[in-house]
């Protein structure tokens, strides 16, 4: 695997270690092999670690396949993958409602991962997990295309810049905005559920904006500043406002979750370039 990498413009002068280690979070193991194979180039030359790069330089980086471990996954239909955006570092997929992101078994083949990995073998390329939807949620997912960039992607979901905002649909009337902060923990009687718990849980954030207003329901945008398992779902429900078609967090029959991940906005970590991807949500 072969990486070029021209710093952006804004980039600060910084040493070829400083870059891999502290900027781009090369393993330890896998910067020593970088440095014994001479595997290093800036600007077409071989480089060695003290070596400084500057905004405009242009880095290669050669790796062999077993400085990175892949676990395989079967090839499912690449017709399935609807790309809302993709580039030679990281791909953003529309994923239909009630399929899983990734496998949890070897044998499957009906996963996001599944589809996304039959349409990059196409290109001779692999999909790596950054995030994941639950299984009923709909909407922009991001994975990223090559080992070398996963921890990057990783450190930016955690420091929260990569923005993700949700749609939904709940029962009820809300009548303001409002930013859920209960925290949130294991089931002990559902492994499947998740709940509010004050004392055990952890900390959850979620910034709920109302956009309509109907007779028994309300559409609302949902903003995370965390990640936890059903957050939105269990924030809403314990707010009395359950998501319409919710299978584990109210009893109303109907067709589906009215959940969807409507927009994910982001700084590329190469290029600098903004990037926003939308998921339509269909009709509703």
């Amino acid at each position: 695997m072969e990486i070029t990498i021209t710093l952006p413009e804004s980039h600060q002068p910084m040493t070829i270690r400083e870059l891999l280690e502290n900027e781009w979070l090369v393993p330890r193991k896998v910067r020593h092999f970088l440095r014994t194979r001479k595997n290093v180039w800036l600007n077409g030359e071989p480089a060695l670690f003290h070596y400084e790069a500057a905004a405009g330089d242009q880095i290669t980086l050669l790796f062999e396949e077993t400085d990175y471990s892949y676990q395989p996954v079967q090839l499912g239909n690449p017709q399935i993958i609807n790309v809302l955006y993709e580039d030679e570092h990281l791909i953003i997929v529309d994923k239909p409602v009630s399929m899983k992101t990734h496998p949890n078994e070897p044998t499957e083949t009906a996963t996001l991962l599944n589809h996304l990995a039959a349409y990059l073998a196409q290109k001779e390329q692999r999909p790596y997990v950054v995030h994941r939807l639950d299984k009923e949620t709909s909407g922009a997912v991001l994975f990223a295309k090559n080992p070398f960039i996963l921890p990057i992607l990783g450190r930016m979901l955690e420091q929260k810049k990569i923005y993700r905002r949700y749609q939904a649909i709940v029962w009820g009337k809300l009548s303001k905005d409002v930013t859920i902060t209960d925290k949130i923990g294991r089931d002990r009687h559902d492994r499947r559920k998740r709940v509010v718990d004050p004392r055990n849980g952890q900390p959850a954030i979620t910034h709920v904006q109302v956009a309509e207003v109907s007779a028994d329901k309300t559409k609302v945008y949902c903003v995370l500043d965390t990640g936890r398992t059903h957050q939105i779902r269990v924030h809403l429900a314990y707010q009395g406002h359950p998501i319409v078609g919710d299978p584990l967090y109210q009893t109303k029959p109907t067709k589906r979750l009215m959940l969807h991940a409507l927009e994910l906005h982001m700084t590329h970590p190469f290029t600098q370039e903004k990037i926003i991807a939308k998921a339509l949500p269909g009709l509703w």
